[in-house]
């Protein structure tokens, strides 16, 4: 799946909310908006979005937005959202083929990549080989910050 097609799944309200003045594309327009917006990775880096979890508690209560912006800062999981045409190109590195794909959660390490802010919320660009997992549900992963 090409980033320009890439689909937004439910989880992907998760990632930003409005609150904190990080948005979440919903429309089509929005969705070529926001892929336009990002930069394209280059050789064999990823674009990844950090995963901001939920923004409120169980118990209901909001969470201010200097909390939801350390989660995301701190967090250690993210959507791949586009990747450089050389990720997972290298078959003495990657004999068994590229450990991601466009639109897959993945676990790095937590001060891994170069942090950016746009008006979508923070990214991350990373190297292919920064990617230390491949989750299904990102709210598995428990917070520890």
């Amino acid at each position: 799946m090409s980033s320009s097609e890439m689909k937004m799944t439910k989880t992907d309200t998760n990632i930003a909310g409005k609150e904190n003045n990080f948005l979440v594309p919903k429309t089509e327009e929005e969705k070529v908006e926001y892929l336009s917006s990002l930069p394209d990775p280059v050789g064999y880096r990823l674009l990844i979005r950090p995963f901001a979890g939920p923004q409120k508690t169980k118990g209901g209560i909001l969470l201010a937005d200097q909390t939801i912006e350390t989660v995301q800062a701190t967090t250690v999981v993210g959507l791949v959202i586009k990747m450089g045409n050389l990720c997972y190109k290298d078959k003495e590195k990657f004999p068994l083929g590229a450990w991601c794909k466009e639109g897959q959660f993945v676990m790095y390490g937590r001060y891994a990549g170069s942090r950016f802010k746009n008006k979508w919320g923070e990214h991350r660009i990373l190297n292919d080989d920064e990617v230390i997992g491949v989750i299904n549900n990102p709210e598995d992963i428990q917070k520890m910050f």
